[in-house]
């Protein structure tokens, strides 16, 4: 990601709420993408992954306008029906079982927004490519490097097909973080320094947790506990540090050189097979550091949230998710707060996925970032694993892949 980003990013999202649908031809969309772009239809979105997050997104989708939820799919049957009452799915176009996701490709929608565990996501989304269908993917994209791979391979799938392919972080999409990361690429810091990111919060399984204890080999109780397993989630340091470890890589804008890292489940209750803290040394060029460190476990009144900052020769970066960011020292900025995030970012990325779609702007710009971000946690959590400094160079061709025990679940 070069310099230059933030600031296309800050242009499409102004223009996000504009559907200029009516200026489109056959000759620049699919016939029926474009028919439905001039007689201003909604476009048909498919619900793959029917937890919280997945229903409250599809809301979020519906009342953008420019859509309609037409079909629901999830790896149980309860959730999907839930998700379809919820969002006025008639059950003949409800799915389920692992393989649930293939007849909702089938039902004829649009586009999908997969909302399921990680490790789902490479071949979900590939699915959906090859099916002629535009692809709302939630972060992270993958659990492992192959998975990484698949999904850089499948954006590019689309880019060739004309249809467009949106990573959801919230941070890239609101425009506080997009002027702040505009001026450090201007050279607001001077020459970086050092850096650091932190993600401290305590767990969001805990409700899980006698569960997996009670029945660990239960693959029904895997599933669900997602979060708590290593495999289907990534771990806490891919599945959910990210967010940190994304605006890390946002302001260093190239990967870094390689980490040394270490962690372990020592605070929270041994269930699942996921660390409950991390702590990485990432090495850049020109001899900057960033320290990460995120927990997953009760911080007994410590502060909580999504911190970054960024020293430089001439000023600090600091941001939170949710609160704060500004620019210390020489070219003093303050972007304000940031409370409405986790909505707002969303919100813009649905807005920007129907512009890109209905304008058939397809060069899908989020996902090279992501699945880079994406990697930079593999090689923490790797470094981490192994006890022993881990290199980009090394990383890249890791072909490891992590393969989930889900014998016994409905395909």
């Amino acid at each position: 990601m070069n310099a230059a980003e933030p600031l296309k990013r800050r242009e499409f999202i102004a223009r996000a709420g504009k559907a200029g649908a009516a200026a489109l031809t056959a000759t620049v969309l699919p016939a029926g993408i474009a028919r439905a772009a001039q007689s201003g239809s909604p476009l048909r979105v498919g619900l793959v992954g029917c937890g919280g997050r997945g229903v409250w997104i599809a809301k979020l989708f519906e009342k953008h306008g420019g859509y309609e939820i037409a079909a629901v799919a999830d790896s149980f049957k309860d959730r999907a029906d839930e998700a379809g009452a919820a969002l006025g799915v008639p059950e003949s176009r409800r799915f389920n079982g692992l393989a649930g996701y293939k007849r909702l490709i089938d039902a004829k929608v649009d586009a999908v927004a997969i909302e399921t565990p990680p490790y789902f996501h490479p071949e979900q989304a590939a699915a959906a490519v090859d099916a002629g269908i535009h692809v709302y993917l939630a972060k992270p994209v993958a659990v492992d490097v192959p998975g990484c791979d698949s999904i850089a391979a499948s954006a590019r799938k689309a880019t060739a097909k004309k249809r467009a392919f949106l990573v959801d972080f919230q941070t890239r999409a609101h425009p506080s973080f997009i002027e702040a990361l505009r001026r450090v690429h201007a050279g607001g810091l001077g020459d970086l320094v050092f850096g650091e990111a932190t993600y401290h919060a305590e767990s969001p399984w805990e409700q899980w947790v006698d569960a997996v204890r009670a029945d660990p080999a239960n693959p029904e109780v895997r599933l669900r506990a997602w979060g708590l397993d290593r495999v289907l989630s990534g771990d806490m340091i891919t599945e959910q540090d990210i967010h940190a470890i994304d605006v890390m890589n946002w302001i260093m804008g190239a990967p870094p050189l390689y980490a040394l890292g270490c962690g372990g489940l020592k605070a929270r209750p041994k269930a699942g097979t996921c660390w409950d803290h991390f702590v990485v040394y990432y090495q850049y060029a020109d001899k900057v550091g960033v320290q990460f460190s995120g927990r997953q476990f009760k911080g007994h009144g410590t502060a909580e949230g999504i911190r970054n900052r960024m020293f430089g020769s001439k000023g600090i970066l600091e941001t939170e998710y949710g609160g704060a960011v500004l620019i210390r020292g020489e070219s003093y900025w303050n972007g304000g707060k940031t409370p409405e995030i986790y909505e707002s970012g969303a919100v813009a990325n649905i807005a920007e996925f129907h512009r890109a779609i209905t304008e058939g702007d397809f060069r899908n710009p989020t996902v090279a970032p992501s699945v880079q971000s994406n990697l930079v946690t593999i090689l923490g959590r790797k470094s981490a694993y192994e006890n022993r400094i881990v290199t980009w160079a090394e990383l890249v061709k890791d072909g490891e892949r992590l393969v989930p025990d889900l014998k016994g679940l409905k395909d």
